[in-house]
């Protein structure tokens, strides 16, 4: 059995992508299912955060979001029985490629897949749509009334926030890069019973006095951002500058970042003092890193893929690639050139 692995580079260097050999144990742990995986998402693989976290290892497993059937579960196992269609999110220090045919996986790490949701849709949304609860519920406080502000509103990341929080009763502006990217999102419409647009506003420039308009002055109560610019030169297509993101934030604002070496001098810093705003880092990994809420965290994968089911989330399609294109796809991802791909197994 063969799966997609990463060999550790130089500092500097781009990683290299491989195929292994690869195998598992005879006998099933207590507490571990057997997949045989349908579908794989590929996302940027952090280099940086398994060095952190001492997991850098010479062979890196690429490819963590899977959705498959269960063909054998453990005596201990009381979640799955074989047969059962589930999706989840390989921990980081899982020794599984997800591109395998059969994977181990701990039954924790597992949940039900909704039998109207196709293996590619989920395991290409599932990421996103735990990024985006990470977000708004656990660090935002999501609430009715609120005002919530998108940057790059157009991305998988950013659909999964605005449909969220429009679930919610929340308020959503947004912002976008492309004229193609504006289209896209002024084209939302209502879901089943909402009665009002999900976005009230796209921004296509000019961040601080749309945001300001459309507020009456007192600014956002959230700011979710994909990325921010720490210098004050204007280039196209470049996130807002951290000063404009504390600008537009109001009193008792949250800003959700997911910039890891974000800076703020002293006067950004006062900026926030006096709105008694606060800045958190969104690392959706902390879930699988450590057990400590880990009913917590399937609860959320559960609302997510019911959610999915239900059509109040709609990703954005993925065309699905076959599996001897997987190691291109994935060093496209890796460089950036796509946010992320989906193997069909």
């Amino acid at each position: 059995m063969k799966g997609l692995y990463c060999r550790a580079a130089d500092k500097g260097a781009e990683p290299k992508f491989v195929i292994q050999e690869t195998c598992l144990p005879e006998v099933l742990g207590s507490h571990v299912v057997r997949v045989q995986v349908k579908a794989c998402g590929l996302s940027p693989l952090n280099v940086q955060l398994l060095d952190d976290v001492g997991l850098l290892r010479d062979l890196i497993p690429v490819g963590r979001e899977v959705s498959g059937v269960v063909l054998q579960v453990g005596d201990k196992v009381s979640f799955f029985q074989a047969e059962d269609e589930v999706v989840g999110i390989l921990p980081l220090d899982s020794p599984c490629s997800g591109l395998c045919e059969v994977i181990d996986i701990e039954e924790h790490y597992l949940v039900q897949k909704p039998e109207k949701l196709s293996s590619v849709c989920v395991a290409g949304a599932i990421r996103d749509g735990l990024c985006a609860y990470t977000a708004l519920h656990t660090h935002a406080r999501m609430a009715a009334g609120h005002t919530l502000l998108v940057l790059d509103g157009a991305s998988s990341f950013g659909l999964m926030c605005i449909q969220l929080a429009g679930y919610h009763g929340v308020k959503v502006l947004t912002t976008s890069r492309s004229p193609e990217q504006h289209a896209l999102l002024e084209q939302l419409r209502p879901g089943v019973g909402v009665q009002d647009p999900l976005v009230a506003r796209v921004i296509p420039s000019d961040l601080l006095p749309a945001v300001l308009e459309e507020t009456g002055g007192l600014g956002v109560d959230i700011v979710v951002d994909s990325g921010v610019s720490l210098q004050e030169e204007q280039e196209e297509n470049k996130p807002p500058h951290k000063h404009d993101i504390i600008s537009v934030l109001g009193v008792g604002g949250h800003w959700v970042t997911s910039h890891r070496d974000l800076q703020l001098d002293p006067p950004d810093c006062r900026s926030l003092n006096l709105k008694s705003a606060s800045v958190t880092f969104l690392n959706h990994e902390v879930w699988t890193a450590s057990s400590a809420q880990q009913g917590r965290y399937l609860h959320i994968l559960k609302d997510i893929v019911e959610k999915m089911s239900a059509g109040v989330l709609r990703p954005r399609p993925e065309v699905a690639v076959p599996l001897y294109e997987a190691t291109v796809a994935m060093e496209t991802v890796q460089r950036g050139q796509k946010t992320k791909a989906v193997v069909q197994l």
